[in-house]
């Protein structure tokens, strides 16, 4: 009878373990089909025009070429030696200004908010409004902002009309290069605060409120509070916002092309690539600074990374 039952018993693990073995294939067979499709995509569109990027950069080519060249570092050293290409990168040092600016009323706006303020929801909306608005509207509101006008064809701006009316003279905010970067980095502020506001009060509010209490029984005050719970909880994403500010700032392009079209000084590195591979055809050259400014980049990043790790 013992037997009997075993060889039963024996007989019905079988199938299960055949379903079992089935269930994964099928599983296998599902999870790379659906992420076959993605990944073809990914390969397409990026893997294989970051390595061509990559070969243009070691040859002189033109936009449409067909005998191209291969000239070695020859378009490296060309960035690093003619001021013209490298130079507006110096003007990112205006953008990452801003960032830490930006990052600081964020985090400070976050913790005001966080503090269970009267019409806390209605800040919250008005501070990440901006983020929301097209770039190219943006940019096109504050041109109108900065405006001088001549007083025949073009009326000025807000900002020249209320400096009018208090009896001072107009100013050509978008004209003088240290003027127009200082008011570009403004607009990016205005308009990028509202991500950073909305990261930071997140990661705050999954504080758990047991440290707050303990905090108040132990006599902390606001400062002491933001110092020992609120920073280092919220570590890692001050670490992650920061990465994306540096990034944001060697990388803008969108609100200087609109509002001066990279005039006045105020032309960014990515402004200056565009122009080389396009407005002057030299996409080689070009190529080369797109693969500084990548480089440039994953410094940036593994620098932040070791600089907030986590403590083990």
């Amino acid at each position: 009878m013992d037997k009997d039952t075993k060889s039963a018993r024996t007989q019905a693990e079988v199938p299960r373990k055949g379903a079992l073995s089935n269930y994964k294939v099928q599983k296998t067979i599902t999870t790379i089909t659906f992420m076959l499709i993605p990944l073809l995509l990914l390969i397409v569109l990026t893997y294989i025009p970051a390595t061509n990027m990559l070969i243009y950069s070691f040859q002189d080519r033109t936009q449409f070429s067909v005998n191209d060249s291969f000239v070695g570092f020859d378009n490296y050293l060309t960035v690093f030696s003619q001021p013209e290409y490298f130079r507006p990168l110096l003007n990112s040092l205006y953008y990452l200004a801003g960032s830490f600016i930006q990052l600081s009323l964020a985090l400070l706006l976050a913790s005001i908010i966080c503090s269970k303020v009267r019409f806390a929801n209605i800040f919250k909306g008005f501070i990440f409004f901006p983020y929301m608005i097209n770039g190219v509207a943006i940019a096109l509101i504050f041109v109108r902002f900065f405006q001088l006008g001549d007083g025949f064809i073009t009326t000025d701006g807000a900002l020249n009309s209320i400096i009018k009316l208090f009896g001072g003279e107009g100013v050509k905010f978008l004209s003088d290069p240290l003027s127009a970067n200082i008011s570009l980095v403004f607009v990016s502020i205005w308009r990028y605060i509202g991500f950073d506001f909305v990261m930071f009060m997140g990661a705050i509010q999954s504080i758990s409120p047991d440290l707050y209490e303990a905090s108040d029984l132990d006599g902390a005050n606001s400062w002491q509070r933001f110092q020992y719970i609120v920073f280092p909880s919220i570590r890692p994403i001050i670490g992650l916002q920061m990465i994306l500010a540096i990034k944001g700032a060697i990388s803008v392009f969108e609100i200087p092309y609109i509002m001066t079209g990279g005039k006045f000084g105020t032309s960014t590195f990515v402004i200056q690539t565009i122009e080389t591979a396009f407005k002057y055809n030299k996409v080689g050259l070009a190529s080369a600074m797109a693969i500084i400014l990548l480089a440039i980049i994953i410094i940036v990043t593994v620098i932040q990374k070791l600089i907030f790790r986590e403590e083990a």
